[in-house]
């Protein structure tokens, strides 16, 4: 008996000669609360995230330095997005033993390619200063109306 039933056809077909589709584990989705892309991304475009990329984009940099080419960033708020992103896989920590003993981070392969996109990122937004200052003041100006 043949049926031209796609469903029909599926039941001739043995389970293990069947590759096993993705799994909703095994795709990544952004969009999706628990995804891993979604608290890397997090990370990355937090306040800080972007200008601790961006920071590291020229090189290995020690801890300080870093904190002042980032105006405005405390402390603590720089060794929480460097562990976060340390973790996430896109910087490298690395001890020199040197005296004094200092530390230095720098972007791994993957923090190089994140970094590439959002400082074309960054580029459109310090290009466009004049467009965005014109935005604001005319919104402002029709709240304050």
């Amino acid at each position: 008996m043949t049926t031209d039933s796609p469903a029909a056809a599926l039941d001739d077909v043995r389970s293990d000669d069947v590759a096993p589709g993705p799994t909703d584990a095994m795709i990544a989705d952004v969009f999706s609360r628990g995804c891993t892309s979604r608290q890397a991304l997090e990370a990355v475009t937090g306040r800080w995230g972007v200008l601790t990329v961006a920071g590291l984009r020229d090189g290995a940099v020690r801890f300080n330095a870093l904190r002042r080419r980032i105006d405005g960033v405390s402390e603590k708020m720089l060794a929480q997005t460097l562990q976060t992103l340390e973790r996430d896989g896109m910087v490298a920590r690395e001890v020199r033993t040197t005296i004094p003993p200092h530390v230095e981070y720098s972007l791994t392969d993957l923090g190089r390619r994140v970094a590439d996109r959002l400082v074309g990122l960054l580029d459109v937004l310090e290009g466009s200063v004049d467009e965005v200052s014109a935005a604001q003041r005319a919104y402002d100006a029709r709240r304050d109306a």
